[in-house]
């Protein structure tokens, strides 16, 4: 095993500040038995920057996977750091479930996040950027920059920049701007008199996001068709000609990072989409929650920048390049180089789902399941195309949570709405930084008839369920899809999820009522299959992993395998520590966040967690308990959080043919802890160790076996 990285060190002394203690029976709630959700959010996302370093991984998907890391650590900013420090910020200091006040949190957490942005930097320059360059795909600085490379970008500068920069000197009359979220500015320092014949001091320019990161420099001024420049190089070599009669001292890239939650209070709103586009509008310039500047930015500059954002010297960081690196992404789009690329994968088109056969007949002889991206999220598109030009349908209610701005299946409800069918969307309007995307989906869905619903008052609506009615004969049928992703066509290409579509009675009656109930608000009703949060489905589970543990105690076959995105529900893992306790092999795959501790002796011995990234997205939630041999498999919207269990409508609905469940148990699970490439497992002390063949033991992919096995058509 490799020796633990130096945050997953960090992680270790952070939540493990005092030794575990003894537990009785009763009580498994000591703070030591969890681990901090921020920090193990930070452990993801340096997992994720560990594949930029990987060589199995080709080059362009690396840097890739480099960007996203820096993705990941914005909105952490935005969203996790900026929670906490508000907690903070109320008075609210008391220690959370892992005994970490919201103080020593942050603490804890700049220490982690400074060596988190040095390991990306230093992954960028040591290892990415040479490792491009050695296949002609060079990032210039401006060091590098031959006189015709430089006649070119100062051109580009003066035609394609400089129209649309609008330079502001600081005075009385222009005082400190406000600075949008996440944006490029250059903090100018001067020196001379201006146009004016005062003494000029400091100016701000930014960069407006309409401006590429990343520009080309054309062929006939490089060596080859793959030189890149930055934004910030062009600017920073040409910057003084914004300031004419002046002497540019020094120019410094900085960033602000804002506090991106919205608050609603909709209790108070008569009119929910309407308080949201309000909120959004100053998104952009809320509290500032992390100030990235240049490393050789002077600490005088630095301070007077903190000053402005109300900044502490501990939300300051320093970047060894351009501070919005995620923009390096651009590269991988722009290089036309597909050998250093993941090559093209089809997924798998079962031949009884083949657009233009009869999806509603097929559907009639049996259930259908599908594994996406290895399955093809098409049949879900043509379903509802057929429901379109069919005129034996009558209606469809669909769940919208996240959907593409192109998206087909917008396009086909709004085309099924003006061929005069009764069409309902739950659009969720407050799916965090999709909000005016859903908003601007929401007007177009209603200006074509389409009866639009904005789910429940307190709770946002994650599940993904559609029902088709449609007349047979002489009564009404309908056909349901339930998942665990979302209706994004892009992401279900990029994200594992299932789906199940059905025309089983039992099955589309719970998903009628949670329609009834959600567009009108009527009481909650029995399901017959389905279970559903915030209603139940917490219950459901803790009934399911203590019946686990019973049967441990009387000598019973005892087991429990989940797959999920975080565990963090103190309540669930209390009942897990009870249930391995008691002798039940717990299995656990979560991808991010995980505030259970595995293997402690005499706590955890019998539960293993593991963590897989690769190509695609880990992104399904199942649920597997073993039952005295009356296996129950389950799949889901929801991960066992506070938010999915309490505060958001879930569905959860049952594999029920013994041959479907054990391929989601096989595909979700068992695979994963055969995996020797992308499996991650997590031990006691928070340190995630990347698992790698022993001995003659052949190595296992679970995304490369599930690719292979789709392009054989099975």
């Amino acid at each position: 095993m490799p020796e633990p990285t130096p945050l997953e060190s960090v992680v270790e002394v952070s939540q493990q500040a005092s030794p575990l203690a003894r537990w009785d029976d009763e009580d498994l709630s000591p703070p030591e038995l969890l681990f901090n959700r921020e920090l193990s959010l930070l452990a993801f996302t340096r997992r994720v920057l560990e594949l930029a370093r990987d060589p199995q991984i080709p080059l362009l998907e690396r840097l890739r996977f480099l960007c996203i890391s820096c993705t990941n650590l914005d909105e952490f900013f935005e969203v996790r750091v900026a929670s906490v420090r508000q907690r903070l910020r109320h008075g609210a200091n008391q220690p959370g479930p892992d005994g970490l006040t919201p103080a020593s949190t942050l603490e804890t957490l700049r220490t982690a996040v400074v060596e988190l942005v040095d390991e990306q930097y230093r992954v960028m320059n040591d290892e990415l950027t040479p490792e491009l360059a050695r296949e002609n795909i060079r990032i210039l600085r401006r060091s590098e920059w031959t006189d015709q490379q430089t006649a070119w970008l100062h051109q580009h500068f003066q035609q394609e920049l400089m129209p649309v920069l609008s330079p502001l000197g600081l005075d009385p009359a222009h005082p400190f701007p406000r600075i949008l979220n996440k944006s490029l500015n250059f903090a100018v320092a001067l020196e001379g008199r201006d146009a004016f014949g005062r003494d000029s001091g400091m100016a701000l320019v930014r960069a407006p996001r309409s401006l590429p990161r990343i520009i080309r420099v054309p062929d006939s001024h490089s060596d080859g068709p793959d030189d890149f420049v930055f934004l910030s190089s062009i600017l920073h070599a040409f910057i003084d000609e914004l300031f004419p009669g002046m002497r540019v001292k020094g120019c410094y890239q900085f960033r602000v990072t804002r506090n991106s939650e919205l608050f609603v209070d909709e209790e108070e709103i008569e009119d929910l989409a309407r308080a949201l586009e309000g909120e959004l509008m100053e998104r952009g310039f809320a509290e500032a929650v992390r100030l990235e500047v240049a490393t050789n930015c002077p600490e005088s500059i630095t301070r007077y920048l903190a000053s402005k954002f109300g900044i502490d010297d501990g939300d300051i960081y320093r970047c060894d390049g351009p501070v919005n690196l995620n923009r390096m992404s651009a590269i991988c789009d722009l290089a036309d180089r597909p050998d250093l690329k993941y090559p093209p994968f089809q997924p798998n088109l079962p031949k009884a789902l083949v657009q233009g056969g009869d999806l509603f007949a097929a559907l009639q002889r049996q259930d259908w399941l599908l594994h996406h991206p290895y399955d093809s999220f098409q049949p879900v598109v043509d379903l509802v195309r057929q429901a379109v030009s069919d005129p034996q349908v009558l209606a469809i209610k669909q769940t919208l949570y996240r959907t593409g701005v192109d998206s087909a299946l917008v396009g086909l409800l709004i085309e099924a709405a003006r061929a005069g069918k009764d069409v309902t969307v739950i659009v969720e309007l407050r799916a965090r930084f999709d909000e005016e995307a859903n908003i601007t989906l929401a007007t177009r869905l209603q200006e074509a008839g389409v009866q639009v619903v904005y789910g429940v008052v307190g709770h946002k609506t994650h599940a993904k369920m559609m029902m088709i009615v449609r007349r047979e004969r002489d009564h009404l049928k309908r056909y349901v899809h339930l998942g665990t992703g979302n209706y994004h066509q892009g992401t279900a290409k990029a994200y594992t999820d299932w789906s199940l579509l059905s025309a089983r009675p039992e099955l589309a009656e719970d998903v009628h009522r949670i329609f009834q109930q959600l567009s009108g608000l009527g009481r909650v009703q029995a399901l017959h299959e389905l279970v559903q949060s915030p209603f139940g489905l917490h219950d459901f589970l803790l009934a399911r992993i203590e019946r686990e543990a019973d049967n441990a105690r009387a000598g019973k076959p005892a087991a429990i395998s989940a797959k999920m995105n975080s565990l963090t529900e103190p309540s669930i893992i209390q009942a897990l520590y009870r249930a391995s306790r008691a002798g039940v092999v717990i299995r656990l795959v979560i991808r991010g966040i995980c505030c259970l501790r595995p293997g402690v002796e005499g706590l955890s011995e019998t539960i293993r967690v593991r963590s897989i990234l690769g190509r695609f997205l880990e992104h399904s939630r199942v649920y597997h308990f073993a039952n005295d041999g009356q296996a129950e498999t389950w799949a889901a919207s929801a991960d066992w959080m506070e938010r999915n269990l309490f505060q958001r409508v879930e569905t959860c609905f049952p594999i029920k043919t013994p041959e479907a469940a054990a391929r989601v148990v096989n595909e979700s699970i068992d695979l994963a802890f055969e995996d020797n490439i992308q499996a991650w497992e997590l031990d006691g002390n928070g340190h995630y160790h990347l698992v790698r063949p022993v001995g003659d033991e052949a190595p296992l992919s679970i995304q490369e076996m599930l690719m292979k096995q789709a392009q054989e058509g099975g």
